[in-house]
């Protein structure tokens, strides 16, 4: 799993940060949901059982917010780059996958911080950030 942590946080910091400087408006809006998203997945205790109400929200938030992404980079209208558009989408398939195992406690929200951080690197033009 080490592997695919790496390699998904590498993908996210790529993908968007290949996307150059398109229109800032859409990509501080995306950067400020994906903080807010990643601070909630950050806040939530997921040794306490009693704090697992507060974990599946925001799991499902983040699904929903990275169904989003999936959904935008898969209209044919999108104006990311084909290849772009194709790791952002795998990274969506990896966080659904994912966050399947934090929900049956098979697993931790690590990988979801780490891809969201790596976007959220990318979408702020820190691509070489580690």
């Amino acid at each position: 799993m080490e592997g695919q942590n790496v390699n998904a946080s590498t993908m996210a910091r790529n993908a968007y940060g290949a996307a150059g400087q398109a229109s800032r408006t859409p990509r501080s809006t995306e950067y400020a949901l994906l903080a807010k998203v990643t601070a909630r997945l950050k806040e939530a205790d997921k040794r306490d059982p009693l704090a697992f109400p507060a974990l599946a929200a925001a799991i499902e938030q983040n699904r929903k917010l990275w169904l989003r992404f999936a959904m935008d980079v898969a209209d044919p209208d999108n104006g990311l780059p084909r290849d772009l558009r194709a790791r952002i989408f795998y990274l969506y398939e990896i966080v659904q996958q994912h966050s399947g195992k934090v929900l049956a406690r098979t697993a931790d929200t690590d990988l979801l911080i780490d891809i969201n951080t790596a976007v959220m690197r990318g979408l702020a033009g820190q691509r070489d950030a580690p």
